[in-house]
């Protein structure tokens, strides 16, 4: 099993014998808790590199006050072997101290406008803990790519902005959602769902997947859209609906048309229960 490193100084001389032997250097920043979405990023990251990092860090800056911070699922283990299995060449493990020598509220990075729409507007600053461990662990690691899940599909744009932004020398590879047989988009807060509730769920994607056929049909006005979302989640009466949006795929500028030359996107979240979960689909390629 992979021995997992809490060093930058490790992590940082195995990346620099990978590139000096040529090896393209790829990384798969997680919180850990992995599952099968985890590990087929890790497998897209091991055939585009010759050295696979993987990163598991429960980052405290990007929960609020109100989240699950203590109680996310922390498997270091199993999250080990599951790396192994998949192809990573190492597991990087920082302890906070060593991601935030200065403590939560040093030096922090903010991408304006993505950071506060949407998941931004439910989860003050959620996104700029995001961006600020992500952009600490590429300081780290220097990697040639990062592999990130469209399930997080704010979170990948937001990413996205902040390399080209900031001049990051990173290829940001996104792997399509990794969704259970019902169609629920594989997540590690899935395992707090019980029997009832982990049924429950599963209307999350049917309501996407009723808002793609009617544009697949015709309909154009984006409200029309968003109620289809929100009617169809409303049916299930112990699922409580946060938010539906229909929006432009690389911006998140909220539509009012729908155009088959522009990409759009819906984005739905949603309680299960104590369980906030998120989804989407594009709705136009």
């Amino acid at each position: 099993m992979l021995e997992p490193l809490e060093s930058i100084a490790r992590v940082r001389e195995a990346v620099a014998a990978a590139r000096g032997s040529g090896r393209r250097v790829g990384f798969v920043p997680t919180m850990g808790a992995l599952h099968e979405g985890h590990t087929r990023l890790i497998e897209r990251c091991r055939a585009e590199a010759g050295l696979v990092v993987v990163s598991i860090f429960v980052n405290p800056t990007q929960f609020g006050p109100n989240e699950d911070l203590t109680h996310y699922p922390r498997t270091l283990l199993e999250d080990l072997r599951r790396c192994d299995a998949a192809g990573a060449d190492l597991v990087f493990v920082p302890t906070e101290a060593t991601i935030y020598p200065r403590g939560r509220s040093a030096t922090f990075v903010e991408v304006p406008g993505l950071s506060h729409m949407l998941e931004g507007a439910s989860r003050p600053d959620h996104f700029r803990g995001v961006a600020t461990v992500v952009l600490a662990l590429f300081e780290i690691v220097r990697p040639d790519l990062a592999v990130f899940g469209q399930k997080d599909y704010q979170q990948q744009l937001l990413i996205r902005r902040m390399i080209e932004d900031l001049h990051v020398p990173v290829e940001l590879v996104v792997v399509p959602t990794v969704r259970e047989q019902d169609g629920l988009a594989m997540s590690s807060r899935n395992r707090y769902l019980d029997p009832a509730q982990r049924k429950a769920a599963s209307v999350l994607f049917r309501a996407l997947q009723h808002a793609r056929d009617s544009v697949a049909g015709g309909e154009r006005d984006a409200n029309r859209v968003r109620q289809i979302l929100d009617r169809t989640i409303s049916l299930e009466l112990s699922v409580k609906l946060d938010y539906v949006e229909v929006a432009d795929a690389n911006s998140l500028e909220s539509l009012v048309v729908i155009e088959l030359e522009r990409r759009a996107v819906a984005l739905v979240a949603a309680w299960v229960g104590s369980t906030r979960l998120i989804d989407n689909l594009i709705l136009t390629e």
